[in-house]
């Protein structure tokens, strides 16, 4: 198959790979890149595992071909240094294995840009893409909250 050169801008670092056209930004961010945060699970968009931001707004990374998102800006759960979620989720205990954090706190990231002091309501709506099968999702919400007032 065919290879196209494509510039991908992941946490404010530009890539320039080589991928075939029907290769996934999830795959590209892990197989390229080496960016294990997002996580392969379901590969259909159901479970929230592969979540990134996509120019802001949370986004199923294996929905999204890599020649898509070229010029536009990608952050992955890796770029967040030093974020207040990182933080919170220790606090207030919101992982058991730790598979869906990166999604979970992905998804967060985009609420919180945009709504700095969310409800619960928000929060739970934030996150209801993705699947904890721990099902840490009272401590999430938790963290979310814990997130938000240190903004």
């Amino acid at each position: 198959m065919s290879r196209e050169q494509v510039t991908l801008r992941v946490n404010g670092a530009d890539h320039l790979l080589e991928v075939e056209p029907r290769r996934t930004l999830l795959d590209a961010l892990r197989i390229a890149l080496g960016l294990t945060g997002a996580k392969k699970a379901c590969d259909a968009g159901n479970c929230g595992a592969c979540t990134v931001l996509v120019d802001g707004r949370a986004a199923y990374s294996c929905l999204l071909l890599a020649i898509d998102c070229a010029g536009r800006e990608v952050a992955t759960v890796e770029g967040l240094d030093n974020d207040p979620l990182q933080s919170a989720f220790i606090e207030a205990d919101a992982f058991q294995c730790g598979f869906c954090t990166p999604g979970q706190i992905m998804s967060l990231k985009a609420l919180l840009n945009e709504t700095p002091s969310p409800g619960d309501e928000e929060i739970v709506r934030a996150v209801s893409g993705n699947l904890c099968r721990c099902g840490a999702y009272r401590n999430i919400v938790r963290a979310a909250r814990i997130a938000a007032g240190k903004r």
